[in-house]
């Protein structure tokens, strides 16, 4: 049997094939990693958050984005498409062509089983390295359950759990509110579609 050497890739390349790709890829240590598609009630659940939020802010210097956005977390070189970024103020971005976000403040993954301990685990450590993010949002899909970690001035994260019928939370570094009868609306948390 005959190993292949690993492909490696610079960022340059990743970004020139993603642009040109029909799949979304991530990109961390010169590996391209596919993208699953994602589940109806994920899609739901990401469609109610992003219109909360864009809701809230849409007479503010602000900017909403859903799953198309690519971030880029300059301080580690990872690639990745969050579920939903938010940005106040000027956005700054990787390049020229304003598709690779590099300051986002709020960044919301919705969980499910293939990438849950990845949200959590190497993926928040990244998030944790940009400067600009204030909050974490990890949203459960199978379950009324949301984690909110929030930057505190020492640099610390202040975790916040949301699960009781009526909880809803603030973003206070925005100033926005979601409840949960919102973010869920339309989902039927007893099904697995």
């Amino acid at each position: 049997m005959i190993n292949k050497p690993d492909v490696r890739y610079t960022p340059e390349e990743y970004l020139t094939i993603e642009r040109e790709a029909v799949y979304k890829s991530e990109f961390f240590n010169g590996e391209i990693f596919a993208m699953s598609g994602a589940s109806r009630k994920h899609n739901l659940i990401t469609g109610s958050v992003y219109s909360s939020i864009y809701m809230q802010l849409r007479k503010r210097e602000c900017e909403v984005y859903a799953n198309d956005m690519r971030v880029k977390v300059s301080p580690t070189g990872l690639y990745t498409y969050p579920d939903i970024a938010v940005v106040c103020g000027p956005p700054l971005f990787d390049d020229t062509f304003s598709d690779t976000l590099i300051n986002p403040n709020i960044i919301c993954e919705v969980l499910s089983d293939s990438t849950e301990a990845y949200d959590r685990g190497n993926k928040f450590r990244n998030y944790r390295t940009l400067p600009s993010l204030s909050d974490y949002i990890l949203i459960h899909q199978y379950t009324r359950q949301v984690e909110h970690y929030t930057r505190q001035p020492d640099n610390s994260w202040r975790f916040l759990e949301y699960f009781k019928p009526g909880d809803g939370f603030e973003i206070r570094s925005i100033g926005c509110e979601l409840k949960l009868e919102d973010i869920y609306e339309k989902v039927d948390i007893g099904h697995d579609s």
